[in-house]
């Protein structure tokens, strides 16, 4: 398997560029942002040719964190603030050869007119990304951590995935989110992997390296491996004493699988 360094989560003492060439020091096959938006893409670009890695995905911007936003696009009176910030993802993967943006959908009463919203802006960003060869990711994140968020559950993305109807929509199967709100991860995967755009891995319960806590990944790999699957896994983990001290997972990882 080869595995991808989420720096959202990694690395956060460096400078994007100088985070990217620390992943490929330690190891990692690929990298995966946040919010790089203040960092010229020119940059980003450079580093990720220098290294050899690839941009495996990045956020739309969530809104103002400070008052509680975690993602636009599911709420109605923010439409337009929700598609300013899914043309700059697309416009910033386009320009970082970046592969997939994940439309962040925002903390909303869950009611029918916020979902009919997440569709008409995940169509939007369908289209917008399309001649890019830009594929739009939906991510169930759970909510203990995220109370409120519209999507935190798998069977509910299917749900989007089926009535926005385009090709370039896929699932974000974040292992830790999907341990927490329903658990059987490997029949999960088993049943969503045409659907699938990436898949996340991170500690259950604490979001610390993956390698204790409630779901052996080293078992969980070599499942994914055997259904097919053979992108690269996206580590976003809060590392527990630092990313640096932390990276013995990986190389016990690569030895396993």
């Amino acid at each position: 398997m080869r595995y991808s360094a989420n720096l959202g989560f990694l690395f956060t003492d460096l400078p994007l560029p100088q985070a990217i060439h620390a992943a490929k020091q330690a190891g990692f096959d690929a990298v995966e942002c946040y919010f790089p938006f203040d960092v010229p893409p020119a940059d980003v670009a450079q580093a990720l040719a220098d290294t050899g890695l690839g941009m495996l995905g990045l956020n739309t911007w969530p809104g103002d964190r400070s008052a509680g936003d975690f993602g636009l696009a599911a709420l109605p009176a923010r439409k337009d603030e929700a598609r300013a910030a899914i043309a700059q993802a697309v416009a910033y993967a386009a320009d970082t050869g970046t592969q997939v943006v994940h439309v962040m959908a925002g903390r909303t009463d869950g009611g029918t007119e916020a979902d009919a919203t997440f569709r008409a802006n995940l169509a939007h960003a369908c289209d917008l990304a399309g001649p890019h060869d830009v594929t739009v990711l939906i991510e169930p994140i759970n909510t203990r951590d995220v109370p409120g968020y519209h999507l935190s559950r798998t069977e509910h993305a299917v749900r989007l995935i089926d009535a926005v109807a385009r090709p370039n929509l896929k699932l974000m199967f974040d292992c830790y989110h999907t341990q927490i709100m329903q658990g059987d991860l490997a029949t999960h995967l088993r049943d969503l992997l045409p659907l699938i755009g990436h898949v996340q891995i991170a500690a259950v319960p604490d979001r610390g390296e993956p390698d204790q806590g409630e779901v052996d990944y080293i078992w969980l790999m070599q499942h994914l491996q055997d259904l097919g699957y053979s992108a690269p896994i996206g580590a976003e983990y809060k590392p527990r004493a630092g990313t640096t001290q932390g990276l013995g997972w990986l190389a016990r990882f690569r030895d396993a699988i």
